[in-house]
């Protein structure tokens, strides 16, 4: 007999059939070289920054562990502001916080697009993205990833009856490494007043452009891109996320952003260590230089072992496009001491399953080289 989770049972087996089935990982050996965080800067582990944050306090009562409430009842607003003052003066802009990339794409898509809004986001884009989309109700449509002739298309066809196009794109994708071009974008905008920009920078921010802001911030026009989403739960090894965009959109997030009003703010104490680190993130220079040196090492390993031409970026893939082979892979390769996690269908395509390889500036070059030589050797 049928019951109510019979269906959940079989969708259990039908994703162990296929290699698909996920569980959480066993607690990290130290002695592996770990490519799996998102800790591009190598900031995850230093307790150098973590003493110097506490150690600025003194005395004085440490920002409080939990907000309590939304952030629209919160009492504790100080270490809000200062942030968000802080990124408005490096940004050039309004500057709104919220709890994650999720909680921003999911909410603010939701509060900008309805019924007269027309979607056109690229194919790759993250699936939290995808979620804020079917949440909002518009109609949508996905372009090829990177084709921006198609896009430009998709764009010029949208009938009249939409008064607002927004267009969504990543600044660098999470499973390819490879990059969006910005000024391309700021090009399209350009051409047709309805389209409003929105790209998320979760994988570029503390990594590139000036100053690790991004590369919206390299860009010919950075004010033109209307709504630029960076997380800290990354390369600034915290949590949460933020939105750049104008004073109205601010306001008007403020008051329809349901992921905002209706969710218990981050942390003080959170927001705070924050702060200190996107300070210092903006001096780190040398961090970003060993972290494209170790980049260069990887791809032309990857290279070497794939016949394929490899992206110089912190996030490389290897594909093999098998799940089982590539759980067998991933496991040959944590048996030699290197931590790589296999990626499968959904997050990629089927026939693209890979190894996905992420960077950060606190691998030695030693552990890079010992990386490459294992990929080189194996093939």
């Amino acid at each position: 007999m049928r019951t109510s989770t019979s269906r959940l049972h079989d969708e259990l087996d039908r994703l162990k059939a296929t290699s698909n089935f996920r569980t959480f990982p066993s607690a990290d050996a130290t002695d592996v070289i770990d490519l799996t965080s998102n800790d591009y800067l190598g900031l995850a582990a230093r307790t150098d920054l973590r003493d110097e944050f506490t150690d600025r306090y003194g005395n004085l009562r440490m920002p409080a562990l939990t907000s309590s409430a939304s952030r629209l009842l919160a009492s504790c607003q100080h270490e809000y502001h200062a942030f968000e003052s802080l990124l408005a003066d490096c940004y050039g802009r309004e500057a709104l916080l919220l709890n994650s990339g999720y909680h921003a794409n999911v909410g603010i898509i939701q509060a900008l697009a309805d019924k007269r809004t027309m979607i056109v986001a690229d194919r790759l884009v993250h699936a939290s993205i995808i979620d804020g989309i079917r949440l909002s109700g518009a109609q949508f449509t996905r372009f090829p990833h990177n084709d921006f002739n198609r896009l430009e298309r998709i764009v010029a066809d949208v009938p009249a009856d939409f008064d607002r196009i927004l267009v969504i794109a990543e600044s660098v994708y999470s499973m390819d490494g490879d990059r969006a071009d910005i000024d391309r974008l700021i090009d399209l905008r350009r051409s047709d007043p309805r389209v409003m920009l929105y790209v998320d920078e979760a994988h570029g921010v503390g990594v590139e452009g000036p100053a690790g802001l991004g590369l919206v911030a390299a860009s010919k026009a950075p004010a033109e891109v209307d709504i630029v989403i960076g997380t800290l739960g990354k390369a600034l090894a915290s949590s949460g996320a933020f939105a750049i965009v104008d004073d109205t959109v601010k306001q008007y997030l403020v008051n329809k952003a349901r992921s905002l009003i209706f969710s218990t703010a981050l942390p003080p104490a959170c927001v705070a260590w924050s702060n200190f680190l996107f300070g210092k993130m903006m001096a780190m220079d040398a961090e970003r230089d060993t972290l494209r040196r170790h980049a260069r090492a990887l791809a032309a390993a990857i290279a070497t072992a794939t016949s394929r031409e490899g992206i110089e970026s912190h996030i490389q893939p290897l594909i093999i496009g098998d799940a089982a082979a590539t759980i067998a892979r991933s496991r040959e390769l944590l048996a030699r001491g290197v931590k790589v996690l296999p990626i499968r269908t959904p997050t990629v395509p089927p026939g693209s399953e890979r190894l996905r390889f992420s960077l950060s500036a606190g691998l030695t070059d030693a552990d890079i080289a010992r990386v490459c030589g294992i990929l080189t050797e194996q093939g």
